[in-house]
Order: structure tokens, then sequence, then C-alpha cells
């Protein structure tokens, strides 16, 4: 996701430095996507260079605070008032990773997916423990106090992950039935590179034959 557009968010309210941001961010994703300070101060360098926030300069415990410029507002507001792009295929690793795999000579395909399989379905039982427990954050995230707003923002989030992973162990299903259909199911052959143009000619019918 943008960070560089989450943070234009969020100084759409206030000013705010670096570690409010962070705190801020993870806060209302209910920890689902940590930030670290330094990239967060990463990012807001290179929206004060891109001209979309200022430097308000530090505090009396050095905390850089920042706020947005007139074009940061605009360009705020005009993701809040755009669709998200889809106009880049985003990298899906597992993705990557089978049309790889039934590609590449050796490769036991359906361990593959059974693997990932049984890792989804894992996460998906984690996702599903956490909806069940109202107020419940992913483990070892710490989050300051919450509010119905933020329970909310939460909820939206952890269905939002429920869905991908229900669709992704749909997808898996669909993968693993695939390589049967299409005999793929096991692991091709080792690639050997053997030049196919030197093999012997297979023998004349009827050679070989005892009568």
């Amino acid at each position: 996701m943008s960070i560089r557009l989450g943070l234009l968010a969020l100084l759409a309210e206030r000013p705010k430095y670096g570690a409010q941001l962070r705190t801020e961010f993870e806060s209302r994703t209910g920890g689902a996507w940590p930030l670290n300070v330094g990239q967060v101060y990463t990012t807001l360098g290179r929206l004060e260079r891109d001209g979309l926030v200022r430097n308000l300069g530090g505090d009396d415990d050095s905390h850089i605070a920042y706020e947005l410029t007139d074009e940061g507002r605009a360009v705020t507001a005009a993701w809040w008032a755009s669709p998200v792009g889809r106009v880049e295929t985003p990298r899906n690793e597992l993705v990557i990773k089978l049309a790889l795999a039934v590609t590449s000579p050796g490769v036991d395909v359906t361990a593959v997916v059974q693997t990932q399989r049984t890792a989804t379905m894992r996460h998906l039982r984690d996702l599903t423990r956490l909806k069940a427990t109202p107020g419940s954050h992913p483990r070892g995230v710490r989050l300051p106090p919450t509010s119905p707003e933020r329970d909310l923002a939460w909820s939206l989030v952890l269905e939002n992950l429920l869905f991908g992973a229900e669709a992704e162990a749909r997808w898996l299903d669909h993968v693993e039935a695939t390589l049967v259909r299409t005999g793929a199911a096991s692991a091709a052959p080792p690639d050997t590179h053997t030049d196919h143009s030197e093999r012997p000619a297979p023998p004349a019918r009827g050679a070989g034959r005892t009568t």
C-alpha cells in the first residue's frame, strides 16, 4: 500500500511528528502493516522534497513536526475522491512462485500447493479467532486505547484480511484441481539439457521380437 498517501491523510488532520505518525498509522490499521520510524522519516523527506509537506522544526524534545502544504492538501483530497488504481498488476509472491513452479523441472508443484494451503488455513484460523474476540489485535502489536471509530477501522481491515485468506484458499484448491486435470500434479523430470537431436532413433517396428 502507499505509505506516502497514508501519511498525507494523517497530516491533513493536524501537524504531527514522525513517531506520532507511526503510532497513528498502526493504531488505525490494527498493526496489520507495521512501520518503523526510519521508514516514516524517509517518506516525509521525500514528501518535503516534492513540496507536499513542510518541516515546522523541532520542539524542546527534538521532535520534528510536519504539516501539509496547499499542494499536499490537494493531493490528499484527490486521493479521497479517486478509486485505487489497477493499472499495474501488483506483484504477488505466491502467484509468481506457483507460475515458476509449474514451469521448473524437478519441482513437486502439488507439494508446493499443499504446503501453502496449510499455512493459509492456519492464517485463516488466526484471523477468525481475532474476529471472534472484540478488541483483539495481531500478536505482538501494542496499540493505544481504542475508540469506537478505531475499532470499526480495525474490523474493516480484519475482514479484508479474512476475505483475502479465504480467496487464497479457494484459489489454491482451483490450482490443485487444474494440476490434476492437466496431468501436471507430479514433479516434472529434471532438465538434463540433453540435445534431443542426438537421441538414437527408435527401434523399427517389430525389432527385438522373438518368434
